[in-house]
């Protein structure tokens, strides 16, 4: 019970018995963009690697589609491609570790993005990611919700009649506006819980209180560059959604990439 004890303090606290919280620097879009394009630049130095652990995502996103198409849920597509965005910083965590070494000068080989399982975050990481996957589930009971209440029927048989449904009828257009109003403030909490926590943890064992603090401390200091940040992230993900999500395999490594060196502009390291 006891050991149980300090691990949970552990996930918390992290190996610090006071509670930590690293400096969060003032930045501008421009360190924003500066940031994507050396995710591009990391992306174009390991594509091997990148492209190998994120082919995952294309695969899984096609196979969600699918069964979703035929348990007759169409309704939740959408949604569930823009809950990407929800889960991507903590799906993205291999990738940070490949920036991080790249940084460092060390081998960049593919295995070694397997490393974060041997980090002392790894709890903290487990939980923060549990706190995503739980917010993702909540937004598509939401939005599972929203149909039936808008449309109180069961989802349309076929993608041509669903599509019709939103584009001709007040309900549809109600779904639409509330949907994406629905999704937007999601999508604000994901950011602020996960734009630097992960990153953060990977890099120092601080627990994943001052993680999650410190990120929300990044989003309310940087209010333009994070929206501007949340913004791209959107818009790629949405390209990268399309075809049949396949784009992911090349927009989730820069988004994730880009992630790292966001969080090193935001984030003051410990002297």
């Amino acid at each position: 019970m006891a050991q149980m004890h300090v691990s949970q303090i552990h996930i918390i606290g992290g190996a610090s018995d006071t509670f930590v919280q690293p400096v969060v620097r003032r930045i501008s879009t421009r360190d924003v963009l500066d940031a994507l394009a050396r995710g591009l630049r990391d992306f174009a130095a390991m594509p091997s690697h990148v492209v190998f652990l994120c082919l995952i995502y294309p695969a899984v996103g096609v196979f969600l589609g699918a069964s979703l198409y035929g348990q007759n849920m169409l309704p939740l597509l959408y949604p569930l491609a823009a809950g990407f965005a929800l889960v991507g910083p903590v799906a993205a965590i291999g990738l940070y570790e490949m920036s991080r070494r790249r940084e460092m000068g060390l081998s960049t080989e593919w295995k070694h993005a397997f490393a974060v399982t041997r980090s002392p975050s790894l709890p903290a990481i487990l939980a923060l990611g549990a706190l995503l996957m739980v917010l993702l589930l909540v937004w598509l009971a939401l939005a599972q919700w929203l149909y039936q209440s808008l449309f109180d029927v069961l989802a349309p048989v076929s993608m041509p009649a669903f599509l019709y449904e939103v584009a001709t009828t007040e309900a549809g257009w109600r779904l639409m506006l509330w949907g994406n109003a629905i999704g937007f403030a999601f999508a604000v909490v994901a950011l602020a819980i996960g734009v630097v926590s992960f990153p953060l943890l990977l890099d120092r064992d601080v627990g994943a209180a001052s993680a999650l603090t410190t990120s929300v401390r990044a989003v309310i200091r940087n209010p333009i560059p994070m929206a501007a940040w949340g913004l791209i992230v959107a818009g790629l993900l949405l390209v990268g959604s399309l075809p049949a999500f396949v784009g992911l395999a090349v927009v989730m490594p820069v988004l994730g990439h880009a992630t790292w060196h966001l969080y090193r502009k935001v984030v003051e390291s410990p002297v």
